[in-house]
């Protein structure tokens, strides 16, 4: 049955580029979704930068920037993430747009025509050098429960106290030092504990839209003891200029805050594409046929099964149809955190020319319909994929495709005989289980199965030795089936594994001389049907190579970083004695030389003289800063005893030394060092 669908994920806050967590969210949703249209289904996939906040507000001047200009630079680096891990985004937009304010102005008053808003007084703390209010992050002072200093204002790092911000003993702000003082403020407040609002809360969480175990925690947020402690609390959706946000109508100086018009800004980002599209969106949403589906990470599922579906259907919109919530990725079972090299970038995955469907497939691989963590570690990674894509899946493909060529023409036969027959015949009728595991999101089920079948398949090719066959004379007839029948179950596995693995699906059509694939392809078979020339679909992981991914770890921007910012953007490293620091050979050297690497567009190759016979050739990730002519010439520094580093454009010989703050986003520049006039190649650094 094809269905409509309006799919969404939870918008990135666009302070910091995706991270591994994004990627996994998209891919998930992306697997889903790429299922639903082989299926038919018409599909509106829709993302958007959540761009409004004080954290934005302050970055960006700190940055020197406008809100606008510094949301505008970190959205320019979205289309290398999306586009290189084949997310299939219908359209991607941003909150800080005409749509968002309008509906999120229009979607506040319907609910304040529902008397579902009220104003009241709030006393909160006032920063009087900076002239604004402060957020809890940006107050700190020492903890009331343990006296730990330099805490933040809502909770404490170092007992897990929770607060409020007016409990800090010795507050101060984080942004001047100014100590901050009391002052009241009117705030307007969605009435989340309204009657209205609980009794339709209540049965929308709980009525099958929300998995099982998310439907169990919501329900607890609804319990009040015996002294009616506890239930649904109001919302304070206002914050008091300056505020970068949309303003509130009828209310000079006071803006929404920033989660109420995220949300929004997938309705925003489906006007957006609707509009271009020259198509009637309102028709689209009013369609009881239309279904809304959010994909969302286990951190906000509070915003999103409790204030976002009361504001739709109080404003008289549609409400979603389901909120599917998954849980955090972790590095080698630790949390993500780059600066302690637990972090994994996924635009560095790229660069270093990691193929995009082995991380697809094996976060595919990992998921299912419940909210668990998914673990990446390395040696894992290289196993998994090796082993089943390469071993188990293309092998398929390898091992048979040039005797077609070579001695059919590339012609399949019309007939596969009775093993053939029935081994094709179990892949069929597998195909309507994988489906259900698909569509009910048990992904990684769904792989196990079709990996079970890939391991039939080669069975069936190691019985039948089709290297073998193609020695024995008056072996024409099996060799051709047997090659027949394992092309045909190698097209039926793609078809399979085309919503996780869309690279290579793609080849594969192009291999097998077919259009894309739809999943009506499993019912069918090829028949007398003439392929191309096999060629390489897939190679193996280079463990090394994931290695590098782990290498140079810089913190990942994020508000601690802008709160109190190291020196540079990064904290300092551990101490370390003087042996250690003479073990490292720093080295005047004379760029003699230098070359664009073609292939990159971050490396250059340097031809150095390091005051030795012959010079080293080092290649450097500084193409996007410098030319090569400006370079030829120039004295810098070399660690001159590092190892030599094999890379993907050739072997590296040294290091050349260059400063960058660990957030580029903000503070854009790589700065190569320079040995003053005088110094000659080979002198050491001390």
């Amino acid at each position: 049955m094809t269905r409509t669908l309006f799919v969404t994920t939870a918008l990135p806050y666009a302070n910091a580029p995706f991270h591994i967590g994004h990627m996994m969210e998209y891919i998930q949703a992306d697997v889903w979704v790429r299922y639903q249209r082989m299926l038919g289904s018409k599909v509106y996939f829709v993302g958007a930068d959540d761009a409004h906040g004080a954290p934005i507000m302050i970055a960006a001047e700190k940055a020197g920037l406008t809100p606008q200009e510094f949301v505008a630079r970190i959205a320019s680096g979205r289309k290398a993430y999306l586009d290189g891990f084949s997310i299939s985004f219908d359209n991607w937009h941003s909150t800080d747009s005409p749509e968002n304010t309008e509906l999120a102005q229009s979607i506040y008053l319907g609910l304040k025509d529902a008397g579902l808003i009220d104003v009241r007084d709030v006393e909160q703390f006032y920063d009087p050098v900076k002239s604004m209010f402060l957020p809890d992050r940006y107050i700190k002072g020492t903890c009331p429960k343990c006296g730990a200093a330099d805490q933040y204002g809502d909770s404490c790092e170092v007992c897990g106290a929770v607060y409020a911000p007016t409990d800090l003993l010795n507050p101060y702000s984080a942004l001047s030092g100014a100590t901050p003082v009391l002052r009241s403020s009117e705030h307007f407040f969605f009435r989340l504990s309204d009657p209205r609002c609980v009794d339709y809360l209540t049965q929308w969480t709980q009525d099958g839209k929300l998995q099982p175990e998310v439907a169990n925690k919501v329900r607890e947020w609804f319990v009040t003891d015996e002294t009616g402690a506890g239930g649904l609390s109001d919302w304070d959706i206002s914050r008091d200029a300056p505020y970068f946000g949309i303003p509130i109508p009828g209310a000079p100086g006071k803006y929404f805050y920033v989660w109420l018009d995220a949300p929004i800004g997938y309705l925003a980002s489906l006007v957006n594409l609707f509009n271009k599209r020259g198509e009637d969106v309102a028709a689209f949403l009013a369609d009881p046929a239309t279904e809304q589906i959010h994909f969302i990470g286990k951190d906000i599922v509070y915003f999103h099964t409790l204030f976002w579906p009361a504001m739709l259907h109080f404003s008289g919109r549609k409400v979603p149809n389901n909120v599917y919530v998954h849980g955090f990725i972790t590095v080698s079972e630790e949390k993500m955190s780059k600066s302690r090299g637990t972090g994994i970038s996924p635009l560095r995955y790229l660069e270093l020319g990691l193929n995009p469907d082995w991380l697809r497939y094996y976060i595919t691989a990992k998921l299912n319909s419940h909210v668990e963590d998914v673990d990446f570690t390395p040696d894992d990674f290289v196993t998994r994929v090796n082993s089943d894509l390469v071993g188990k899946y293309v092998n398929i493909a390898s091992r048979v495709a040039g005797f077609l060529s070579k001695r059919f023409d590339g012609r399949l036969s019309a007939e596969v005989g009775a093993d053939g027959g029935e081994l094709l015949a179990q892949l069929q009728a597998q195909a309507p289980v994988v489906a259900e595991l698909y569509e009910s999101r048990e992904f990684g089920k769904a792989l196990r199965e079709i990996m079970a079948l890939a391991d039939k398949v080669n069975t069936y090719i190691e019985a039948h030795k089709p290297w073998e066959l193609a020695k024995v004379e008056g072996s024409e007839i099996e060799l051709h089936q047997a090659c027949t029948t394992g092309i045909e179950a190698f097209r039926l596995l793609t078809v399979m594994l085309a919503p996780v693995l869309p690279g290579v699906a793609t080849a594969v059509a192009d291999f097998l001389k077919v259009d894309q694939f739809s999943w009506d392809d499993t019912a069918t078979l090829l028949g007398e049907h003439t392929i191309g020339r096999y060629q390489h679909l897939m190679q193996r992981v280079d463990a090394a190579l994931v290695d590098q991914l782990f290498e140079a770890p810089t913190p990942e921007p994020g508000l601690d970083a802008e709160v109190a910012p190291a020196p540079g953007g990064q904290e300092l490293a551990d101490q370390i004695s003087i042996d250690q620091f003479s073990a490292v050979d720093l080295r005047v050297a004379r760029i003699v030389a230098a070359a664009v690497v073609e292939g990159s567009n971050k490396l250059l190759q340097l031809t150095l003289d390091v005051g030795e016979a012959a010079t080293r050739n080092v290649l450097s990730g500084i193409a996007g800063v410098y030319q090569p002519t400006d370079l030829v010439g120039r004295l810098t520094v070399v660690v001159a005893n590092l190892a030599p580093r094999t890379m993907r454009f050739g072997v590296s010989e040294a290091m050349v030394l260059a400063a960058a703050h660990a957030d580029e986003s903000q503070h854009p520049g790589i700065f190569l060092l320079e040995a003053d006039s005088g110094a000659t190649p080979g002198m050491r650094v001390r």
